[in-house]
């Protein structure tokens, strides 16, 4: 797709109807950056500011003051994790509160003392606040998969609690998952109507963006492009992993192939298409599908529960003021995927829905918010918080403002090696 003269994702849809797709049901750290072996020939780029809507939380002047609050956060919270993971011990979770100035660490037991340098490293303007929890993450995380195992169809998702305290499971009813998760030692709080279904702009060119819209030529299904990387040496897209197997062809809407589906892990939903890439995504005002737009992927982001974060799904278009509730999310969707994020957009308005999936899941840079990291690729929506859709579909599909994505860290646990790709 060629920026210049701008061309819509409104008109690829228009486009894409009449090729015949089908709607179907379905920062933190930065990591490695791969070099480009073999630059692409550039598209024209338009950029434009990701402004989010609405009002501010925390009492802070603008979204973006409070962005780099929470990037100071975050960048903290990455410190913390890194040492959990070098010395051992008993991180349970991590709260990033923007709103509050805080930073809230769950661990079982004296952490080490270097998490004292890092709360004096935040300032006095922001604090650590560092308290007790029963479990760690990793005995939640053995717990949540065994639950898994046999659960059968009565459970529909784990997930741990930030404060180390045990599980909250979902399942239809509540007696079918309290039976399920029964045999634990943990303690489990049992919640009946959540249910993950697994989510599905129009016309790109060479290099493939992400974001943009996406047809499984096999099986007629259409998803969502994530962000370009590289794995291997070679350049690739990053998507879901639900959305296809490993030979089957991808398109784009009007038919023009981006390439073949060489690595699936559907464990971790994460899936490479063999494609020309360029770390760039499309984006549209907060809102307004008629201004789109390219923006700059500057890197990768961690998630932690309490983060703000925007989508960019082909189909909804652009929705921000998302925020983490969980992190290490299990869910029972025909098969089980494990290690998910679940998000809910703040106002209960769409955040995303079928056909979104395998769309980027980004983090605002605040000190340039024409920029993005890449936090992750969508998942699945829970269809008892549908909403109207939004965007560029707005019929024929199901919406909601609570969704499940798959992190970089499950695409760097599925891929190891992979990079992402920076535009």
């Amino acid at each position: 797709m060629k920026l210049s003269p701008p061309v819509t994702r409104a008109s690829r849809f228009a486009a894409a109807a009449a090729a015949g797709l089908a709607l179907v049901t379905i920062a933190g750290t930065q990591a490695a950056v791969a070099q480009d072996p073999a630059p692409a020939p550039a598209k024209e780029v338009h950029t434009q500011a990701i402004e989010p809507a609405g009002a501010v939380p925390g009492g802070y002047a603008s979204w973006k003051d409070l962005l780099a609050t929470q990037q100071r956060l975050v960048q903290a919270a990455d410190r913390i994790t890194a040492v959990a993971q070098e010395q051992g011990g008993g991180l349970a979770g991590i709260v990033v509160s923007a709103e509050n100035r805080e930073l809230r660490l769950y661990w079982k037991g004296q952490p080490p003392k270097s998490v004292d340098g890092i709360a004096g490293e935040l300032g006095g303007d922001l604090k650590l606040s560092v308290l007790p929890a029963r479990f760690t993450a990793k005995q939640l995380a053995a717990a949540s998969a065994r639950i898994a195992k046999r659960a059968g169809g009565a459970i529909t998702s784990i997930a741990p609690n930030v404060d180390g305290s045990g599980l909250t499971v979902s399942g239809l009813t509540a007696a079918k998952a309290r039976s399920a998760a029964s045999d634990e030692s943990v303690p489990v709080t049992v919640q009946t109507g959540e249910r993950p279904a697994l989510a599905s702009r129009w016309n790109d060119s060479p290099p493939w963006w992400g974001g943009g819209a996406w047809r499984n030529s096999n099986l007629g299904s259409g998803c969502s492009t994530g962000f370009a990387v590289t794995y291997g040496g070679v350049t690739k897209m990053l998507t879901a992993g639900h959305c296809g197997d490993v030979g089957q062809t991808a398109t784009d809407p009007t038919g023009e192939v981006i390439g073949s589906i060489t690595q699936d892990n559907n464990s971790y939903d994460v899936a490479l298409i063999n494609a020309s890439t360029q770390g760039y995504v499309f984006n549209n005002s907060v809102g307004n599908i008629s201004t789109e737009f390219s923006s700059l992927v500057i890197g990768t982001a961690s998630s932690y529960v309490g983060m703000y974060l925007c989508t960019s799904g082909a189909y909804s278009g652009t929705v921000c003021n998302s925020q983490v509730t969980a992190t290490g999310v299990t869910i029972i969707t025909g098969y089980t995927i494990y290690n998910l994020v679940r998000a809910e957009q703040t106002a209960h308005t769409n955040a995303a829905g079928q056909g979104d999936s395998g769309g980027p899941v980004e983090l605002v840079n605040p000190s340039n918010t024409t920029q993005v990291y890449a936090t992750g690729v969508i998942t699945a929506i829970d269809t008892s918080a549908a909403v109207p859709c939004t965007g560029y579909v707005t019929t024929g599909r199901i919406c909601s403002w609570r969704y499940y994505y798959a992190p970089w860290a499950n695409a760097t646990t599925a891929f190891p090696g992979i990079a992402i790709k920076v535009g």
